[in-house]
C-alpha cells in the first residue's frame, strides 16, 4: 500500500491534498451543533446528483410524455418512486440545510474578514441552487409546476427595454412549451450541476485558505505552539469526521423519515396540483411557488405602489432581486468590533430576533393570497410590507445599530462555556 501511495503522489498531490484539508486541516475545537450544515449541505448535493442519474434514465423530457413519464417512474420502475422521493424531497431538504447554515454565518459572523470571499462564493452557491431548484420545478410538467413557471418566468417581463425579449428567451417559445421544458432539462441536468460542484469546490477551497470560523469569533491561527500548530485546534480528520457521521445519521433518520412516511410534508414538498397534468386552460385557483421561494415572493408581491414610475410590477421585481442582493453585502454593513452573537448586545440580538420573525411571516405570506386576511389587523399585502421593510432594515440599518451595540470582551482563546476555555 505504501508503495502504491508513493506511486501515486509522485503522478498526483494526493498525500498533500489529504493533509492540507483533512488530517493536517486544523479547526477549532469548539465547534457546535451549527457546524453540521456544511457537511450535509455536501451530502445532499451528492444524493441530488446520484438520485437525478437515475431518474434521467427513464425521465422523457416531452410536453406529451413527461408527466407519463414521471408516473412511469412511480409505479413501474423498481425502485423508481424512491428515487424519485429522494430527489424531490432531497431539493426541499438541501434549503433546509442551506438555510441554516447561513443562518449559521449570521449569528457566527462567519462572513467578517478574512471569510468575505467565502461569503460571496456560498451567495453565488445559494442563487445558482434557486436557478437550478426553479428548473427542476418544471420538469413532472405537472399543473402547478406549469403555472408556477409562468408566473416566474413573467416576471423577467418587467425589465424595461430588454424584458419581452428576455422572456422569450427563457421560454424558447412565445408560451411555455416544448422547448422550454428541453432547455430547462439541459440546464438542470448539465449546466446548473457543473457550475454548483464547480462553486462548492471554490467555497472549500477560499474556507480552508482562511480557516475557519467558530463560535467566538476568535482566529485561532493567531495563537499557535512552536511547531506552528494553532493551540486551539484540532485536526478535521478523525475529530470532525466522526462528529459529522453521527449529524449524517441524525439527518438521514429525519431525512428517510419524511421519505417513507410523509413525502408530502402536508403540501410543502409536494403540492397536490402538481399531480395534475400541466394545462393552459386550467389555473390553480393559487398559484404559489414551493416554500423556499415564497419569502422572496411576498416581497415582490408587497410592492403595490402604481405611481411608481414603470409600475409596481418593475418594482416588485427590483424588491425582490435587491433582498437576494443585500446578503451579499453583510461583510460590509456589519461595523461591530466582535463578531460571534455570543459578545453582541441587545440591540443586534433584538434586530435578528425581528428579522427571523419577518422571515417567517413572509414564507408563511407567500402562500396566502394578497387580499386575504390571515393574520391578525391587517390584510396579507400590508404585513407582507411591514416584514419587507423589517427584512431591508435588518440589513440596511446595520452600519448605524452595529456601531452603537454594546459588546462584551472576547476572550484571547476559544472557550466551551461561559465559565472558562
Amino acid at each position: 500500500m505504501k508503495a502504491f501511495i508513493d506511486w501515486m503522489d509522485e503522478r498526483f498531490p494526493l498525500t498533500k491534498v489529504w493533509e492540507e484539508h483533512l488530517s493536517k486541516y486544523y479547526a477549532p475545537k469548539n465547534f457546535n451543533f451549527w457546524y453540521y450544515f456544511g457537511s450535509l449541505a455536501l451530502l445532499i448535493l451528492v444524493n441530488q446528483i446520484v438520485t437525478g442519474i437515475f431518474l434521467t434514465m427513464h425521465y422523457k423530457p416531452d410536453a406529451a410524455l413527461a408527466f407519463a413519464s414521471v408516473e412511469y417512474i412511480m409505479r413501474d420502475v423498481p425502485w423508481g418512486w424512491l428515487m424519485r422521493y429522494l430527489h424531490a424531497i432531497g431539493a426541499s431538504m438541501f434549503f433546509v440545510v442551506v438555510y441554516l447554515h447561513m443562518f449559521r454565518g449570521l449569528i457566527y459572523g462567519s462572513y467578517r474578514g478574512p471569510r468575505e470571499l467565502v461569503w460571496i462564493i456560498g451567495c453565488i452557491i445559494f442563487v445558482a441552487l434557486m436557478a437550478e431548484a426553479f428548473m427542476g420545478y418544471l420538469l413532472p410538467w405537472g399543473n402547478m409546476s406549469f403555472w408556477g413557471a409562468q408566473v416566474i418566468i413573467s416576471l423577467f417581463g418587467a425589465i424595461p427595454v430588454i424584458g419581452e425579449g428576455l422572456t422569450e428567451w427563457i421560454r424558447g417559445d412565445f408560451v411555455i412549451s416544448d422547448a422550454t421544458l428541453n432547455r430547462f432539462f439541459a440546464f438542470h441536468v448539465i449546466m446548473m450541476p457543473l457550475i454548483l460542484v464547480f462553486l462548492v469546490f471554490l467555497h472549500i477551497v477560499a474556507l480552508h485558505q482562511v480557516g475557519s470560523n467558530n463560535p467566538d469569533g476568535i482566529e485561532i491561527k493567531k495563537n499557535k505552539d512552536e511547531n506552528g500548530i494553532p493551540l486551539d485546534g484540532i485536526p478535521f480528520h478523525p475529530y470532525y469526521t466522526v462528529k459529522d457521521i453521527v449529524g449524517v445519521i441524525v439527518f438521514l433518520m429525519i431525512f428517510l423519515g419524511i421519505v417513507f412516511f410523509a413525502p408530502t410534508f402536508f403540501g410543502l414538498f409536494l403540492e397536490k396540483d402538481n399531480f395534475t397534468p400541466a394545462n393552459a386552460l386550467q389555473t390553480p385557483p393559487h398559484i404559489v411557488p414551493l416554500w423556499y421561494f415564497t419569502p422572496f415572493y411576498s416581497i415582490l408581491r408587497a410592492v403595490v405602489w402604481d405611481f411608481l414610475p414603470g409600475g409596481a410590477k418593475l418594482w416588485g421585481v427590483i424588491a425582490m432581486g435587491l433582498s437576494i442582493v443585500v446578503i451579499f453585502l453583510l461583510p460590509w454593513l456589519d461595523r461591530s468590533p466582535v463578531k460571534s452573537i455570543r459578545y453582541k448586545g441587545w440591540i443586534y440580538k433584538t434586530a435578528l430576533v425581528l428579522f427571523i420573525i419577518a422571515f417567517f411571516i413572509l414564507a408563511y405570506l407567500g402562500f396566502k393570497a394578497p387580499a386575504d386576511t390571515d393574520l391578525f389587523w391587517f390584510d396579507n399585502t400590508r404585513w407582507a410590507q411591514i416584514c419587507m421593510f423589517i427584512y431591508f432594515g435588518f440589513f440596511l440599518l446595520m452600519p448605524i445599530y452595529s456601531k452603537m451595540d454594546p459588546t462584551k470582551p472576547v476572550p484571547d482563546r476559544v472557550t466551551f462555556s461561559k465559565g472558562g476555555h
